[in-house]
Protein backbone atom coordinates (compact mmCIF):
# COMPACT_ATOMS: atom_id res chain seq x y z
CA UNK A 1 0.00 0.00 0.00
CA UNK A 2 1.18 3.50 -1.15
CA UNK A 3 2.25 6.02 1.80
CA UNK A 4 0.73 9.03 0.58
CA UNK A 5 2.82 11.83 2.21
CA UNK A 6 6.91 11.78 2.69
CA UNK A 7 6.75 12.87 6.29
CA UNK A 8 4.37 10.05 7.68
CA UNK A 9 6.81 7.75 5.27
CA UNK A 10 10.00 8.92 7.55
CA UNK A 11 7.95 8.29 10.56
CA UNK A 12 7.11 4.62 10.10
CA UNK A 13 10.51 3.82 8.23
CA UNK A 14 12.26 5.14 12.05
CA UNK A 15 9.09 3.73 14.28
CA UNK A 16 10.29 0.06 12.30
CA UNK A 17 13.82 0.21 12.16
CA UNK A 18 15.53 3.13 14.40
CA UNK A 19 18.44 1.45 14.99
CA UNK A 20 19.05 0.09 11.50
CA UNK A 21 21.38 2.49 8.88
CA UNK A 22 19.79 4.53 6.48
CA UNK A 23 22.05 6.93 4.95
CA UNK A 24 25.83 6.71 4.50
CA UNK A 25 28.04 9.45 3.02
CA UNK A 26 31.10 8.40 1.72
CA UNK A 27 32.16 11.97 0.74
CA UNK A 28 31.78 13.05 4.79
CA UNK A 29 32.44 9.43 6.72
CA UNK A 30 28.50 10.46 8.40
CA UNK A 31 26.40 7.35 8.82
CA UNK A 32 22.59 8.09 10.31
CA UNK A 33 19.78 5.42 11.40
CA UNK A 34 16.19 5.72 10.39
CA UNK A 35 15.57 7.24 14.37
CA UNK A 36 18.28 9.69 13.89
CA UNK A 37 16.48 10.52 9.92
CA UNK A 38 13.74 11.16 11.63
CA UNK A 39 14.39 13.13 15.00
CA UNK A 40 17.26 15.16 12.87
CA UNK A 41 14.34 15.92 10.11
CA UNK A 42 11.81 16.58 12.85
CA UNK A 43 14.19 19.12 15.02
CA UNK A 44 15.31 21.04 11.54
CA UNK A 45 11.98 21.08 10.91
CA UNK A 46 11.22 23.33 14.10
CA UNK A 47 14.52 25.10 13.41
CA UNK A 48 12.89 26.12 10.01
CA UNK A 49 9.80 27.27 11.29
CA UNK A 50 11.73 29.71 13.53
CA UNK A 51 13.32 31.35 10.68
CA UNK A 52 9.91 31.74 9.12
CA UNK A 53 8.96 28.69 6.78
CA UNK A 54 5.71 28.75 7.17
CA UNK A 55 3.06 25.82 4.99
CA UNK A 56 3.63 26.47 1.01
CA UNK A 57 6.49 28.51 1.30
CA UNK A 58 9.53 27.58 -1.14
CA UNK A 59 12.86 27.33 -0.03
CA UNK A 60 15.41 26.70 -2.49
CA UNK A 61 18.52 24.31 -1.83
CA UNK A 62 22.49 25.28 -3.49
CA UNK A 63 23.89 22.33 -1.13
CA UNK A 64 26.72 19.64 -2.09
CA UNK A 65 25.89 15.76 -1.42
CA UNK A 66 25.90 16.03 2.06
CA UNK A 67 23.13 15.32 4.89
CA UNK A 68 22.03 18.83 4.71
CA UNK A 69 19.89 18.41 1.71
CA UNK A 70 18.07 15.41 1.95
CA UNK A 71 17.62 16.30 5.59
CA UNK A 72 16.29 20.10 4.56
CA UNK A 73 13.74 18.31 2.13
CA UNK A 74 12.57 15.57 4.83
CA UNK A 75 12.38 18.69 7.15
CA UNK A 76 9.96 20.61 4.44
CA UNK A 77 8.05 17.85 3.66
CA UNK A 78 7.00 18.05 7.28
CA UNK A 79 6.28 21.91 7.43
CA UNK A 80 3.79 21.21 4.20
CA UNK A 81 6.75 23.26 2.44
CA UNK A 82 8.00 23.51 -0.66
CA UNK A 83 11.58 22.67 -1.70
CA UNK A 84 13.36 24.38 -4.97
CA UNK A 85 16.47 22.30 -5.57
CA UNK A 86 19.55 24.51 -7.67
CA UNK A 87 22.08 23.20 -9.48
CA UNK A 88 25.64 23.64 -8.34
CA UNK A 89 26.97 24.70 -11.27
CA UNK A 90 25.21 27.59 -11.79
CA UNK A 91 25.96 31.04 -11.70
CA UNK A 92 23.72 34.41 -11.36
CA UNK A 93 21.49 33.96 -14.63
CA UNK A 94 19.90 30.39 -13.80
CA UNK A 95 20.31 30.20 -10.07
CA UNK A 96 18.40 33.77 -10.31
CA UNK A 97 15.98 32.23 -12.67
CA UNK A 98 15.17 29.61 -11.02
CA UNK A 99 14.58 31.65 -7.50
CA UNK A 100 12.25 34.48 -9.21
CA UNK A 101 10.60 32.08 -11.05
CA UNK A 102 9.82 29.67 -8.05
CA UNK A 103 9.11 32.32 -5.59
CA UNK A 104 11.74 31.22 -3.44
CA UNK A 105 11.62 33.54 -0.35
CA UNK A 106 14.96 31.28 1.54
CA UNK A 107 18.02 29.97 0.41
CA UNK A 108 19.58 27.16 2.32
CA UNK A 109 23.11 26.73 1.13
CA UNK A 110 26.65 26.47 2.74
CA UNK A 111 29.58 29.35 3.26
CA UNK A 112 31.80 27.89 0.48
CA UNK A 113 28.67 29.44 -1.98
CA UNK A 114 28.61 32.48 0.29
CA UNK A 115 29.94 34.69 -2.58
CA UNK A 116 26.81 33.75 -5.12
CA UNK A 117 24.48 32.91 -2.41
CA UNK A 118 24.59 36.72 -1.69
CA UNK A 119 24.21 38.56 -4.74
CA UNK A 120 21.23 36.31 -5.38
CA UNK A 121 18.75 38.77 -3.90
CA UNK A 122 17.18 36.20 -1.83
CA UNK A 123 17.44 35.65 2.14
CA UNK A 124 19.96 33.81 3.13
CA UNK A 125 20.69 30.58 5.47
CA UNK A 126 23.79 29.34 5.97
CA UNK A 127 23.71 25.61 7.37
CA UNK A 128 26.87 26.14 9.52
CA UNK A 129 24.78 28.24 11.74
CA UNK A 130 22.50 26.40 12.50
CA UNK A 131 18.60 27.51 13.42
CA UNK A 132 16.90 28.51 16.07
CA UNK A 133 14.93 26.62 18.19
CA UNK A 134 11.03 27.21 17.82
CA UNK A 135 7.71 25.08 18.15
CA UNK A 136 6.64 23.90 14.57
CA UNK A 137 2.96 23.37 13.73
CA UNK A 138 4.10 20.05 11.89
CA UNK A 139 1.12 19.40 9.65
CA UNK A 140 0.33 15.69 7.97
CA UNK A 141 0.55 16.90 4.36
CA UNK A 142 -1.85 15.34 1.44
CA UNK A 143 -1.02 13.79 -1.51
CA UNK A 144 -1.39 16.37 -3.45
CA UNK A 145 0.30 19.29 -1.56
CA UNK A 146 3.44 20.09 -3.26
CA UNK A 147 6.83 19.07 -2.36
CA UNK A 148 9.14 20.19 -4.91
CA UNK A 149 9.50 22.78 -7.76
CA UNK A 150 11.89 20.96 -9.95
CA UNK A 151 13.62 22.39 -12.64
CA UNK A 152 14.22 20.87 -16.13
CA UNK A 153 15.82 22.27 -19.13
CA UNK A 154 15.12 19.42 -21.47
CA UNK A 155 16.86 20.66 -24.98
CA UNK A 156 15.23 24.15 -25.59
CA UNK A 157 14.43 27.26 -24.12
CA UNK A 158 14.88 28.66 -20.34
CA UNK A 159 14.23 26.15 -17.80
CA UNK A 160 10.95 25.20 -16.60
CA UNK A 161 9.91 24.68 -13.19
CA UNK A 162 8.13 21.26 -12.79
CA UNK A 163 5.08 20.92 -10.01
CA UNK A 164 5.57 17.41 -8.21
CA UNK A 165 3.37 16.86 -5.29
CA UNK A 166 3.90 14.28 -2.41
CA UNK A 167 1.95 11.45 -4.64
CA UNK A 168 4.73 11.70 -7.32
CA UNK A 169 7.47 10.67 -4.76
CA UNK A 170 5.53 8.16 -2.73
CA UNK A 171 4.22 6.55 -6.14
CA UNK A 172 7.79 6.21 -7.09
CA UNK A 173 8.92 5.09 -3.88
CA UNK A 174 6.34 2.36 -3.93
CA UNK A 175 6.83 1.30 -7.22
CA UNK A 176 10.45 0.38 -6.41
CA UNK A 177 9.16 -2.31 -3.70
CA UNK A 178 5.85 -3.61 -4.75
CA UNK A 179 7.41 -3.76 -9.05
CA UNK A 180 11.45 -4.79 -9.85
CA UNK A 181 13.88 -4.06 -8.31
CA UNK A 182 11.83 -5.20 -5.11
CA UNK A 183 14.03 -3.63 -2.46
CA UNK A 184 13.86 -4.82 0.48
CA UNK A 185 15.80 -4.33 4.05
CA UNK A 186 18.39 -6.36 3.22
CA UNK A 187 19.84 -4.33 0.10
CA UNK A 188 22.64 -1.66 -0.04
CA UNK A 189 21.68 1.06 -2.50
CA UNK A 190 24.24 3.50 -4.23
CA UNK A 191 23.68 6.96 -5.63
CA UNK A 192 26.04 9.48 -6.85
CA UNK A 193 24.47 12.15 -8.90
CA UNK A 194 24.16 15.49 -7.66
CA UNK A 195 21.06 15.84 -4.67
CA UNK A 196 19.82 18.53 -7.14
CA UNK A 197 18.40 15.79 -9.35
CA UNK A 198 15.46 13.52 -8.90
CA UNK A 199 17.63 10.61 -8.85
CA UNK A 200 19.26 10.50 -5.32
CA UNK A 201 16.07 12.32 -3.94
CA UNK A 202 13.69 8.77 -5.05
CA UNK A 203 16.69 6.86 -3.71
CA UNK A 204 16.33 8.55 -0.33
CA UNK A 205 12.79 7.91 -0.66
CA UNK A 206 13.01 4.15 -1.66
CA UNK A 207 15.03 3.72 0.94
CA UNK A 208 12.49 4.98 3.59
CA UNK A 209 9.86 2.81 2.22
CA UNK A 210 12.41 -0.42 1.90
CA UNK A 211 14.32 -0.82 4.30
CA UNK A 212 17.42 -0.57 2.23
CA UNK A 213 20.66 1.42 3.33
CA UNK A 214 21.26 4.01 0.97
CA UNK A 215 25.01 4.89 0.40
CA UNK A 216 25.82 8.61 -1.11
CA UNK A 217 28.81 9.40 -3.37
CA UNK A 218 29.78 13.16 -3.75
CA UNK A 219 29.95 12.76 -7.45
CA UNK A 220 30.46 10.27 -9.79
CA UNK A 221 33.94 8.95 -9.94
CA UNK A 222 34.90 6.44 -12.90
CA UNK A 223 38.21 5.03 -11.69
CA UNK A 224 36.84 4.51 -8.01
CA UNK A 225 32.95 3.77 -8.45
CA UNK A 226 33.40 -0.11 -8.53
CA UNK A 227 35.77 0.01 -5.33
CA UNK A 228 33.16 1.67 -3.51
CA UNK A 229 30.27 -0.54 -4.94
CA UNK A 230 32.71 -3.20 -3.50
CA UNK A 231 33.13 -1.03 -0.24
CA UNK A 232 29.82 -1.38 1.19
CA UNK A 233 28.73 -4.05 -0.19
CA UNK A 234 26.42 -2.70 -2.80
CA UNK A 235 23.37 -4.83 -4.24
CA UNK A 236 21.59 -2.67 -6.31
CA UNK A 237 22.18 1.08 -7.89
CA UNK A 238 20.54 3.54 -10.18
CA UNK A 239 22.96 5.24 -12.59
CA UNK A 240 22.36 7.23 -16.42
CA UNK A 241 23.41 6.33 -20.07
CA UNK A 242 26.71 8.70 -19.57
CA UNK A 243 27.97 6.50 -17.27
CA UNK A 244 28.68 3.20 -18.17
CA UNK A 245 30.57 4.10 -21.61
CA UNK A 246 33.08 5.98 -19.07
CA UNK A 247 32.83 2.59 -16.63
CA UNK A 248 34.10 0.59 -19.49
CA UNK A 249 36.92 2.69 -20.40
CA UNK A 250 38.25 2.09 -16.99
CA UNK A 251 41.04 -0.74 -17.25
CA UNK A 252 39.83 -4.40 -16.60
CA UNK A 253 40.74 -5.88 -13.65
CA UNK A 254 40.64 -9.47 -11.95
CA UNK A 255 38.33 -7.84 -8.97
CA UNK A 256 35.52 -6.13 -12.18
CA UNK A 257 32.95 -9.61 -10.97
CA UNK A 258 33.83 -10.09 -7.12
CA UNK A 259 30.77 -7.45 -5.81
CA UNK A 260 27.21 -8.18 -4.23
CA UNK A 261 25.31 -6.38 -6.86
CA UNK A 262 21.98 -8.35 -7.91
CA UNK A 263 20.36 -5.74 -10.12
CA UNK A 264 21.50 -2.14 -12.28
CA UNK A 265 18.74 0.04 -13.43
CA UNK A 266 20.21 2.60 -15.98
CA UNK A 267 18.33 4.98 -18.33
CA UNK A 268 18.95 4.91 -21.59
CA UNK A 269 21.84 2.24 -22.02
CA UNK A 270 23.77 2.47 -25.45
CA UNK A 271 22.57 -0.66 -27.22
CA UNK A 272 25.91 -0.97 -28.54
CA UNK A 273 27.36 -1.54 -24.89
CA UNK A 274 25.04 -3.45 -23.18
CA UNK A 275 26.29 -6.53 -23.72
CA UNK A 276 30.12 -5.57 -23.10
CA UNK A 277 28.80 -4.29 -19.51
CA UNK A 278 26.99 -7.60 -18.38
CA UNK A 279 29.79 -9.57 -19.74
CA UNK A 280 32.35 -6.97 -17.97
CA UNK A 281 30.65 -6.52 -14.49
CA UNK A 282 28.11 -10.31 -14.24
CA UNK A 283 25.39 -8.75 -13.55
CA UNK A 284 22.17 -7.89 -15.60
CA UNK A 285 21.76 -4.04 -16.65
CA UNK A 286 17.99 -3.24 -16.88
CA UNK A 287 16.94 -0.16 -18.63
CA UNK A 288 14.28 2.06 -17.24
CA UNK A 289 12.27 4.76 -18.50
CA UNK A 290 11.46 8.11 -17.10
CA UNK A 291 11.03 11.85 -16.76
CA UNK A 292 11.17 14.62 -14.22
CA UNK A 293 8.25 15.10 -15.09
CA UNK A 294 6.69 11.58 -15.13
CA UNK A 295 8.62 10.22 -12.46
CA UNK A 296 8.65 5.99 -12.67
CA UNK A 297 6.92 4.64 -16.08
CA UNK A 298 8.49 1.84 -17.99
CA UNK A 299 10.79 -0.96 -16.97
CA UNK A 300 12.44 -3.88 -18.41
CA UNK A 301 12.40 -6.74 -15.72
CA UNK A 302 13.77 -10.20 -15.41
CA UNK A 303 11.27 -11.64 -17.50
CA UNK A 304 12.31 -9.71 -20.58
CA UNK A 305 15.85 -8.82 -20.15
CA UNK A 306 17.60 -11.83 -21.84
CA UNK A 307 15.62 -11.04 -25.12
CA UNK A 308 15.86 -7.86 -25.01
CA UNK A 309 19.74 -6.99 -24.20
CA UNK A 310 20.73 -4.37 -27.01
CA UNK A 311 17.82 -3.49 -28.54
CA UNK A 312 17.00 -0.61 -27.48
CA UNK A 313 13.57 -1.93 -25.08
CA UNK A 314 12.66 0.70 -22.00
CA UNK A 315 10.16 -2.15 -20.82
CA UNK A 316 6.54 -2.88 -19.92
CA UNK A 317 4.96 0.31 -17.89
CA UNK A 318 4.62 -0.36 -14.36
CA UNK A 319 1.30 -0.86 -12.64
CA UNK A 320 0.56 2.55 -11.73
CA UNK A 321 1.25 3.63 -15.32
CA UNK A 322 -0.94 3.29 -18.98
CA UNK A 323 1.28 3.66 -21.89
CA UNK A 324 0.27 4.42 -26.12
CA UNK A 325 2.10 4.63 -28.93
CA UNK A 326 0.42 7.55 -31.03
CA UNK A 327 0.62 9.38 -34.39
CA UNK A 328 0.53 13.24 -35.05
CA UNK A 329 -3.49 13.09 -34.65
CA UNK A 330 -2.85 11.69 -30.89
CA UNK A 331 -4.20 8.06 -32.16
CA UNK A 332 -2.68 4.90 -31.15
CA UNK A 333 -0.68 3.68 -34.23
CA UNK A 334 -0.67 -0.22 -34.92
CA UNK A 335 1.80 -2.37 -32.97
CA UNK A 336 5.21 -2.34 -34.61
CA UNK A 337 5.11 1.61 -35.92
CA UNK A 338 6.90 4.58 -34.96
CA UNK A 339 5.34 7.23 -33.04
CA UNK A 340 5.02 9.51 -29.68
CA UNK A 341 5.35 7.69 -26.14
CA UNK A 342 2.03 9.54 -24.16
CA UNK A 343 1.53 8.04 -20.29
CA UNK A 344 -1.26 9.00 -18.00
CA UNK A 345 -1.22 7.43 -14.45
CA UNK A 346 -1.19 8.41 -10.73
CA UNK A 347 1.80 10.39 -9.89
CA UNK A 348 2.55 12.48 -12.82
CA UNK A 349 3.62 16.21 -12.10
CA UNK A 350 0.94 18.86 -12.08
CA UNK A 351 2.38 20.93 -14.26
CA UNK A 352 4.74 23.64 -15.18
CA UNK A 353 4.73 26.53 -13.10
CA UNK A 354 3.60 29.52 -14.55
CA UNK A 355 3.46 27.96 -17.90
CA UNK A 356 0.17 26.97 -18.48
CA UNK A 357 -0.18 26.68 -22.16
CA UNK A 358 3.01 24.00 -22.19
CA UNK A 359 1.42 22.30 -19.41
CA UNK A 360 -1.83 22.24 -21.96
CA UNK A 361 0.92 20.98 -24.56
CA UNK A 362 1.93 18.63 -22.56
CA UNK A 363 -1.33 17.18 -21.29
CA UNK A 364 -3.41 16.45 -24.28
CA UNK A 365 -6.72 14.54 -24.20
CA UNK A 366 -5.86 12.86 -20.70
CA UNK A 367 -2.42 12.09 -21.74
CA UNK A 368 1.02 13.19 -21.04
CA UNK A 369 3.04 13.84 -24.31
CA UNK A 370 6.79 12.99 -23.69
CA UNK A 371 8.22 14.08 -26.69
CA UNK A 372 9.76 10.63 -26.75
CA UNK A 373 9.38 8.30 -29.89
CA UNK A 374 9.00 4.81 -29.93
CA UNK A 375 7.01 1.70 -31.15
CA UNK A 376 5.36 -1.51 -29.18
CA UNK A 377 5.83 -4.76 -29.73
CA UNK A 378 2.52 -7.44 -29.93
CA UNK A 379 3.80 -8.22 -25.98
CA UNK A 380 3.54 -4.76 -25.03
CA UNK A 381 7.08 -4.02 -24.71
CA UNK A 382 8.66 -0.31 -25.68
CA UNK A 383 11.32 0.84 -27.63
CA UNK A 384 12.92 4.17 -27.68
CA UNK A 385 13.60 5.28 -30.89
CA UNK A 386 14.56 8.71 -30.60
CA UNK A 387 13.23 12.27 -30.09
CA UNK A 388 10.02 14.03 -31.58
CA UNK A 389 11.67 17.27 -32.77
CA UNK A 390 15.13 15.79 -32.95
CA UNK A 391 14.84 14.23 -36.62
CA UNK A 392 16.70 16.03 -39.59
CA UNK A 393 15.20 15.80 -42.76
CA UNK A 394 17.43 15.96 -45.53
CA UNK A 395 16.46 16.13 -49.06
CA UNK A 396 13.54 14.27 -48.46
CA UNK A 397 15.20 11.75 -46.38
CA UNK A 398 14.51 11.46 -42.18
CA UNK A 399 17.62 11.01 -40.36
CA UNK A 400 17.25 10.33 -36.36
CA UNK A 401 19.74 11.63 -33.97
CA UNK A 402 19.72 9.07 -32.19
CA UNK A 403 20.46 6.38 -34.79
CA UNK A 404 23.82 8.99 -35.89
CA UNK A 405 24.62 9.49 -32.00
CA UNK A 406 24.34 5.52 -31.05
CA UNK A 407 27.06 5.05 -33.99
CA UNK A 408 29.06 8.10 -32.82
CA UNK A 409 28.83 6.61 -29.26
CA UNK A 410 29.94 3.28 -30.34
CA UNK A 411 33.35 4.87 -31.42
CA UNK A 412 35.87 4.43 -28.62
CA UNK A 413 37.24 8.03 -28.21
CA UNK A 414 33.54 9.45 -28.40
CA UNK A 415 32.24 10.72 -25.05
CA UNK A 416 29.25 12.40 -26.17
CA UNK A 417 27.38 13.47 -29.25
CA UNK A 418 24.69 15.32 -30.29
CA UNK A 419 23.20 16.00 -33.88
CA UNK A 420 21.45 18.91 -35.16
CA UNK A 421 20.06 20.07 -38.16
CA UNK A 422 21.56 22.66 -40.33
CA UNK A 423 19.05 25.21 -42.53
CA UNK A 424 20.68 24.36 -46.61
CA UNK A 425 19.13 26.16 -49.60
CA UNK A 426 19.58 22.18 -51.86
CA UNK A 427 18.31 19.29 -49.25
CA UNK A 428 16.54 21.79 -46.70
CA UNK A 429 18.64 20.67 -43.92
CA UNK A 430 21.86 19.60 -43.25
CA UNK A 431 23.04 17.51 -40.43
CA UNK A 432 25.43 18.96 -38.05
CA UNK A 433 27.63 16.64 -35.45
CA UNK A 434 28.81 18.27 -31.86
CA UNK A 435 31.56 15.47 -30.80
CA UNK A 436 33.12 15.36 -27.32
CA UNK A 437 36.60 12.80 -27.80
CA UNK A 438 39.81 12.03 -26.36
CA UNK A 439 42.73 11.51 -28.03
CA UNK A 440 43.57 12.75 -31.91
CA UNK A 441 40.36 11.51 -33.11
CA UNK A 442 39.78 13.53 -36.48
CA UNK A 443 36.17 14.46 -37.73
CA UNK A 444 37.10 12.91 -41.15
CA UNK A 445 37.96 10.04 -39.18
CA UNK A 446 34.16 9.98 -37.29
CA UNK A 447 33.11 10.89 -40.91
CA UNK A 448 34.20 7.22 -42.08
CA UNK A 449 33.43 5.53 -38.77
CA UNK A 450 29.86 6.72 -39.69
CA UNK A 451 30.19 5.91 -43.19
CA UNK A 452 30.96 2.28 -42.11
CA UNK A 453 27.89 1.78 -40.55
CA UNK A 454 24.94 4.12 -41.69
CA UNK A 455 23.70 4.97 -45.30
CA UNK A 456 25.20 7.87 -46.95
CA UNK A 457 22.91 10.37 -46.39
CA UNK A 458 22.54 9.89 -42.80
CA UNK A 459 26.55 10.72 -41.98
CA UNK A 460 27.06 14.33 -40.98
CA UNK A 461 28.18 16.83 -43.30
CA UNK A 462 29.45 19.36 -40.45
CA UNK A 463 31.39 18.85 -37.57
CA UNK A 464 32.45 20.93 -34.20
CA UNK A 465 34.79 19.50 -32.10
CA UNK A 466 34.36 20.42 -28.15
CA UNK A 467 35.89 19.31 -25.17
CA UNK A 468 33.03 19.47 -23.37
CA UNK A 469 29.06 19.36 -24.47
CA UNK A 470 26.62 21.57 -22.67
CA UNK A 471 24.12 18.81 -20.77
CA UNK A 472 20.84 19.33 -19.24
CA UNK A 473 20.40 18.29 -15.59
CA UNK A 474 18.99 14.58 -16.88
CA UNK A 475 22.20 14.12 -18.51
CA UNK A 476 20.87 14.48 -22.37
CA UNK A 477 23.07 17.30 -24.46
CA UNK A 478 21.41 20.51 -23.80
CA UNK A 479 20.72 21.05 -27.86
CA UNK A 480 19.67 24.26 -27.60
CA UNK A 481 22.86 25.83 -26.63
CA UNK A 482 24.83 24.40 -29.65
CA UNK A 483 24.56 26.79 -32.61
CA UNK A 484 22.50 25.88 -36.14
CA UNK A 485 24.94 27.77 -38.18
CA UNK A 486 27.92 25.77 -39.69
CA UNK A 487 30.84 28.62 -39.65
CA UNK A 488 33.95 27.33 -38.16
CA UNK A 489 32.77 23.36 -38.77
CA UNK A 490 34.81 20.97 -40.39
CA UNK A 491 32.98 20.82 -43.54
CA UNK A 492 33.10 16.79 -45.01
CA UNK A 493 31.57 17.63 -48.94
CA UNK A 494 34.28 20.35 -49.05
CA UNK A 495 37.12 18.03 -47.05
Amino acid sequence: MTIEDVATLVRRAADRAADRPAWTFDGTGETLTFGEVADRSAALARGLAGLGVRRGDRVAALLPNVPDFPLLWLALARLGAVLVPLNLNYRTHDAGHVLSDSGAKLLVTTRAHADLAERLGVPVHYTEDGTPEAEAVLDRSRPEDLLNIQYTSGTTGLPKGCLLPHRYWTSLADSMVTAFPHLDGTDVMLTCQPFSYVDPQWNVLAGLRSGAHLVVLDRFHPASFWEKVREYGVTYFYCLGLMPPLLLRMPPGPHDRDHAVRAIQCSAIPPTLHRALEERWGVPWFEAFGMTETGADLRVDPGDHDETVGTGCIGRPLPHRDVRIVGADGEPVPRGTAGEIVLRGIGLMDGYLGHEDATARAFRRGWFHTGDLGRMDERGRVYYTGRLKDMIRRSGENISAAEVEEVLLGHPAVRAAALVPVPDELRGEEAMAYVAADGAVSPADLAAYCDERLAYFKVPRYWMMRDELPMTASARVAKGELSREPGGAYDRAAR
